[in-house]
């Protein structure tokens, strides 16, 4: 048996029960929201076949995908294929006999195929949440895992603007609801697009866009040195640098960019729609940023990313429309727009904030003392009808000395503890204490059960 010192793999963590809690709480505060606007819950695998997540995250977002490899390639009957296999992988090339399926990078793709797979059973517009894990094969940082939750709100089969001011809305009400203050930022893929007209062509569109898309990380030198790599001479990349310095209020810089854009049509569409989400009744507060350019390459329109004030923290949501996201499943034409939560990073800035809920750590309501065979039977039917009306409860397992019995509670996170002795047992009565503060009261059986 090997004695090495168990581990995990980097990029993946345990979760404690005090960080299920926690994490639940954020869950559960996202899952309400999301109800409340209408959206319905969907699942889907771990795992998705190669061919449906490869290209669609571009070049870097490819480069992460976790590859699982195909059963029999240890067999000792295959090795000599399997050896051809691992060269041609090595060599960059994907090769089924090597692989066939990955974990799902992310929650749009996946259901982006489900929609295509379901698209003549499903009721349109379309809206479904889902809070599941997915994986990248990313260098693991603060903040940045292997593998992680994601949580999702998607509307397909619409193409209103109605629905970007609803999810900005629920992005607004959800980190409200988690005493988290953001700046929810929004670009539109259109401006961009006819950035890359006015430099070149739509070809340079990614190369401008994954360029662009590490500004806050490499800073303005580096991302015109990348530009310069790319292709683009420096007359491009002076009107890009002359873009990206576009400053001022909302309306200063939609104003600005007519200006840089003249009458480019893609331009002059992208600015209207930002206009129209900015200007729409009870839409949340929101700001333009340009340098915003969300490297995936299926956005097509509106863009978002939210960020939280007061903590130094990458992104903690973003998302997007994507018009034609199912044609590359052989369904065109059904339009759709999302949102991401980024829950890891929603719980480290509320550790950071120490913004969670003061008593969720409270495991139990009631731990009852262990003090004797005939006591612990009584408490014992006590807990039952507690726990029958909602309450949680637990007996300490064994009799044992009353420090001890206390230490477990309050380790427990139990919110009362309740001492039934043989004095209580004979008058039909117990003695609850809070443990927060310590006060104590004598109640009999009824007015436990019946508060």
């Amino acid at each position: 048996m090997s004695k090495n010192k168990p581990s995990l793999p980097q990029g993946t963590r345990d979760f404690d029960p005090t960080t299920v809690r926690k994490r639940r709480y954020i869950f559960d505060t996202i899952r309400t929201v999301f109800e409340l606007y209408g959206y319905q819950p969907l699942e889907t695998p771990a795992m998705e076949n190669l061919e449906t997540l490869m290209g669609k995250y571009g070049e870097e977002g490819d480069k992460l995908i976790f590859k699982i490899l195909n059963n029999g390639l240890a067999d000792p009957k295959n090795v000599e294929k399997s050896k051809a296999a691992f060269e041609k992988a090595l060599a960059g090339k994907n090769d089924k006999e090597l692989t066939e399926r990955a974990l799902r990078y992310d929650l749009t793709i996946p259901f982006a195929r489900f929609v295509a797979m379901n698209h003549a059973t499903l009721t349109f517009p379309f809206r479904r949440y889902q809070m599941q894990p997915v994986w990248r094969a990313d260098r693991p940082q603060r903040g940045r895992y292997r593998e992680f939750y994601q949580c999702d709100a998607d509307v397909v089969g619409s193409y209103s603007l109605l629905n970007e001011v609803e999810l900005a809305s629920i992005y607004h009400t959800a980190f409200q609801n988690l005493n988290i203050p953001v700046e929810i930022r929004i670009n539109n893929r259109k401006i961009l697009a006819a950035l890359a007209e006015i430099c070149g062509g739509a070809d340079k569109m990614v190369d401008i866009t994954v360029a662009i898309d590490k500004l806050d990380k490499i800073g303005i030198e580096k991302v015109k040195a990348e530009l310069i790599d790319r292709g683009l001479n420096l007359d491009q990349v002076l009107v890009i640098e002359k873009y990206l310095a576009v400053s001022g209020s909302n309306e200063e810089k939609l104003t600005t960019l007519k200006t840089l854009f003249g009458n480019n049509e893609t331009g002059v569409k992208g600015i209207t729609e930002l206009e129209t989400i900015l200007t729409y009744p009870g839409a949340p507060e929101l700001t333009v940023d340009l340098t915003l350019a969300r490297g995936l390459n299926y956005y097509t329109g509106t863009i978002f990313e939210v960020k939280a004030i007061g903590v130094e923290m990458g992104s903690i949501g973003g998302g997007g429309r994507y018009d034609d996201l199912t044609g590359t499943f052989g369904v065109p034409g059904i339009p759709g727009v999302g949102v991401s939560f980024g829950v890891d990073r929603i719980y480290d800035v509320l550790e950071e904030l120490k913004a969670f809920p003061k008593d969720i750590d409270t495991s139990i309501e009631y731990l009852f003392f262990n003090l004797g065979e005939a006591e612990a039977k009584a408490a014992f039917g006590l807990i039952q009808q507690l726990r029958a009306k909602g309450r949680s409860a637990e007996l300490y397992h064994e009799t044992a000395k009353f420090d001890k019995q206390f230490k477990y509670a309050d380790k427990k996170g139990a919110h009362y503890a309740v001492i039934l002795g043989s004095e209580e047992l004979s008058t039909r009565t117990v003695k609850r204490k809070l443990l927060s503060t310590g006060q104590q009261e004598t109640l009999t059986f009824e007015q436990l059960l019946n508060p």
